[in-house]
């Protein structure tokens, strides 16, 4: 189980690594206001969602504790950006304040997972 169990959390992290280096490859077409969602962006929302619901399971079905309030908070973090980069993926431009709160959000995500024991 324990080999499952680091598969999805590698898988866990290739997601966050597209959905965080989309935003970072537009950081410099944000500063000039033409900065979108890339695809690779929804791909790792949606990569971050499937096997951290997975990993959710597997850990309780090996008797790990898990921290129901954080996995909440993560989730609904994970929810805003999901739905922001959705529904604005085929616009052309997005704004600024979007764009960085996708950012800002993604970026809480991580020091949640990291920092919160």
């Amino acid at each position: 189980m324990d080999v499952l169990i680091h598969l999805f959390v590698g898988l866990h992290i290739i997601g966050i690594a597209s959905l965080l280096g989309g935003f970072l490859t537009q950081m410099k077409a944000m500063g000039e206001g033409t900065a979108r969602y890339t695809p690779a962006m929804l791909h790792g929302a949606l990569t971050m969602l499937v096997t951290g619901v997975i990993l959710v399971g597997l850990n309780q079905a090996d008797d790990h504790s898990v921290n129901n309030i954080k996995i909440g908070v993560k989730l609904a973090l994970l929810i805003v950006i999901l739905g922001l980069v959705y529904v604005k993926r085929d616009d052309e431009k997005v704004d600024k304040g979007l764009f960085g709160l996708v950012g800002l959000l993604t970026t809480a995500n991580i020091f949640i997972a990291v920092l919160w024991t």
